[in-house]
C-alpha cells in the first residue's frame, strides 16, 4: 500500500540510441497506457529522420494482432516558434491532467533531460516575454562580454551549458534570468494554475559506452540512408534558414553546414556527426547524474554488458523485474 502511495505514473529515461520508445511502447502494453514524449526536437513537425521520431516504434504486434499505443507531445509546434521548457511543461500538465480525469495510465519517455527535470522537480516557470530594450542594450557586446553578464545575473545557477553555447541561446538566458527578478514575475507566478500531482517511479537505461557508440553509427547510416540529407534540404527549401536549422543542433546543424558546403564531404560530415552524438551522450549521462544528486530517485536497469542484452524484449524483462520488486507490476498497485 505504502509503494502504491508514491507513484502514479512511469519515466523512462536514458540517453541516445539505447530503445527507450520501444521499452516504453511494450510497457504501455502491458499497462494499458499512453505514452507521453519528452524530446526537444521531436515536438517539431517536419523534424522526422534527424530527430529519431521512429513513429513506427508505436505499433507493435502482439498475439498476432497489431496494437498501436497512443503518443501526445510529438508533432506538436512548428519550426516558426521556439519551443520552450516552459510551453513542454504547460502542455504536458494539459495532458496529464486529461489521461488522468480519464483514468488512462501515462508513461512519459525521452532522453531530455530539462524536459524531463522540469516535470520531476517541478520548476516554477513563468511564460517570459521579448524585452526589445534590454536586447537593444546588449546588441553591441561580443558572446564572452554576454556570457559573463549571464554569469553574473545567474551566479551558481548557471546548470545549463547549452546556454553559453550560442549567442541567442545567452541572450535569451540573460532576459529570462532579469524577467524572472521582476515584480511582474511575481504576478505572473501568482496565477499560474496549480502543478497536478505527478509522482513518477523513474526507470533509467543505459547501456555499456561501446554499445553505444555502435547503436549511434548503425542508427546514424540508416537515417543518412533513408533521405535524413534530402530531409534537411527539403525543409531549408520549405523556407526554414540554415540559421534555425543549425541551431536544432546535432544531426539538423551537421546535415545544414554539409548542405551549406562548410563540411568538406560525406565521409566528413559522418565522422563529425558520430563524434558530436557521443558528446551530447555523455551531457544526457552528466544531466542524469545531476538529477540524482538533486534527489531524484532513478532506478537503473541492470545489464549485463552484451549486445543481447540490448534488445526491447531483454530490456522488458529487466524493468518488469525492478517493477516487481517494488510491487508495481500491475497497473492497479499505482496510485490512480
Amino acid at each position: 500500500m505504502q509503494e502504491k502511495l508514491k507513484y502514479n505514473c512511469i519515466m523512462i529515461l536514458g540517453p541516445t540510441a539505447v530503445g527507450k520508445t520501444q521499452l516504453a511502447v511494450r510497457l504501455a502494453n502491458l499497462f494499458d497506457a499512453q505514452i507521453i514524449s519528452a524530446d526537444s526536437r521531436q515536438v517539431y513537425k517536419g523534424l522526422d529522420l534527424g530527430s529519431g521520431k521512429d513513429i513506427a516504434d508505436y505499433t507493435i504486434i502482439i498475439e498476432g494482432k497489431t496494437k498501436t499505443i497512443p503518443y501526445h507531445l510529438i508533432d506538436v509546434a512548428t519550426l516558426s516558434t521556439e519551443y520552450s521548457v516552459y510551453d513542454y511543461q504547460k502542455d504536458f500538465y494539459k495532458i496529464f491532467t486529461l489521461l488522468k480525469e480519464n483514468k488512462i495510465f501515462s508513461i512519459i519517455c525521452g532522453g531530455t533531460g530539462m524536459y524531463l527535470d522540469s516535470i520531476v522537480r517541478g520548476y516554477d516557470l513563468v511564460e517570459v516575454p521579448v524585452n526589445q530594450k534590454l536586447r537593444d542594450e546588449l546588441k553591441g557586446l561580443s558572446l564572452e562580454e554576454l556570457i559573463q553578464i549571464l554569469k553574473k545575473e545567474k551566479g551558481d545557477n548557471l546548470h545549463n551549458k547549452t546556454d553559453i553555447e550560442e549567442r541567442h541561446r545567452v541572450l535569451r538566458a540573460i532576459e529570462i534570468t532579469m524577467f524572472e527578478k521582476s515584480s511582474e514575475c511575481e504576478i505572473l507566478k501568482a496565477k499560474m494554475p496549480k502543478r497536478p500531482d505527478i509522482r513518477p517511479f523513474i526507470i533509467g537505461t543505459t547501456f555499456p559506452r561501446d554499445i553505444i557508440r555502435h547503436n549511434v553509427r548503425e542508427r546514424l547510416n540508416a537515417r543518412l540512408k533513408d533521405g535524413m540529407i534530402d530531409e534537411v534540404k527539403g525543409l531549408h527549401e520549405s523556407g526554414v534558414s540554415w540559421e534555425r536549422l543549425e541551431r536544432l543542433g546535432l544531426e539538423y546543424r551537421f546535415v545544414s553546414e554539409f548542405l551549406q558546403g562548410k563540411i568538406k564531404n560525406y565521409d566528413e560530415l559522418v565522422k563529425q556527426l558520430s563524434i558530436a552524438i557521443g558528446q551530447f551522450v555523455k551531457r544526457q549521462e552528466t544531466w542524469f547524474r545531476g538529477m540524482e544528486r538533486k534527489g531524484v530517485k532513478i532506478h537503473w536497469l541492470e545489464h549485463d554488458g552484451s549486445k543481447v542484452d540490448s534488445s526491447p524484449e531483454r530490456r522488458l524483462i529487466a524493468a518488469k523485474k525492478i517493477l516487481s520488486e517494488h510491487n508495481l507490476n500491475e497497473r492497479y498497485n499505482f496510485d490512480l
